[in-house]
Order: C-alpha cells, then sequence, then structure tokens
C-alpha cells in the first residue's frame, strides 16, 4: 500500500496522524473485521490484528492485510481450537493460552489496536511490564 502500515505511522518521529484520521482508520478496520466476521457464509478470523497489519491505501484509508494464519470457522458453534500464532501484545488471552480461535479473539485485539492508536503506545512498549499493561 503507498502509505504502508499504521504501524509506520503511529511510532516514526517522521510521520503524524491526526485524531479524525486516527478515527477514520479505526473505522475502516472495524468495517474490514465485521465483513470478515459477518460478511460471508463462513467466518474469517483475523488472528494477527495489530498495527502492521493495518494498511493505508493512498487516501489513508485503511485496510486489514496478512492473512497468513487466518482461520475459516464454519458451524454452528463459531470456535475452533488451533496452534498459538500471532503476536504478543495484540493476542487474545484465550487464544494465547488456550488456542481457542473465535471472533471475540479479533474484537479483543481490535481493542488493543485501538487503544495503542490513539495512545501512540505499542502494547509491547517499555512502560508497559508484568504489573501494567496497555488493557489496564
Amino acid at each position: 500500500m503507498p502509505n504502508g502500515s499504521l504501524e509506520r505511522w503511529l511510532y516514526s518521529q517522521n510521520h503524524f496522524l491526526d485524531f479524525l484520521q486516527r478515527l477514520n482508520i479505526m473505522i475502516d478496520v472495524a468495517t474490514a473485521l465485521d465483513s470478515l466476521h459477518n460478511g460471508y457464509s463462513s467466518t474469517i478470523v483475523h488472528c494477527d490484528l495489530k498495527p502492521g497489519n493495518a494498511l493505508l491505501d493512498e487516501d489513508m484509508t485503511g485496510h486489514v492485510g496478512d492473512f497468513d494464519i487466518s482461520k475459516l470457522l464454519s458451524g454452528g458453534d463459531g470456535m475452533a481450537q488451533t496452534k498459538t500464532l500471532a503476536t504478543i501484545g495484540y493476542i487474545a488471552p484465550e487464544y494465547g493460552s488456550e488456542g481457542k480461535v473465535s471472533i471475540s479473539c479479533d474484537v479483543s485485539s481490535f481493542g488493543i489496536l485501538m487503544m495503542g492508536t490513539f495512545s501512540r503506545k505499542s502494547s509491547t512498549d517499555d512502560m508497559f511490564s508484568e504489573e501494567l499493561k496497555i488493557v489496564d
């Protein structure tokens, strides 16, 4: 994508997004997740939503990319069990500890992504330790 990823714009000294741009990007990412979760006959769970996977086009419209570890859920319960592969700091607790994949995993990651987007702090920033995490 012409403007790279959200990560580039959040954690760089050379790039800046104002509040409205950040809000619009988060709306774009939320819309993409809604489409993945509800727009097809089977649910698609991204499993690795993070600033590096929120891509920005020439108009600074947000897109979700990198579907390498995404899961396709079919069936009634909307959950699957898998080996855990995701990014530390953005992974949902039930996915990280038990390998349980559901749309809740993406919702959890989206919440962390949103907090990081508006605070300009990575979930793995040095200010966060065992006692204090971005969600706290």
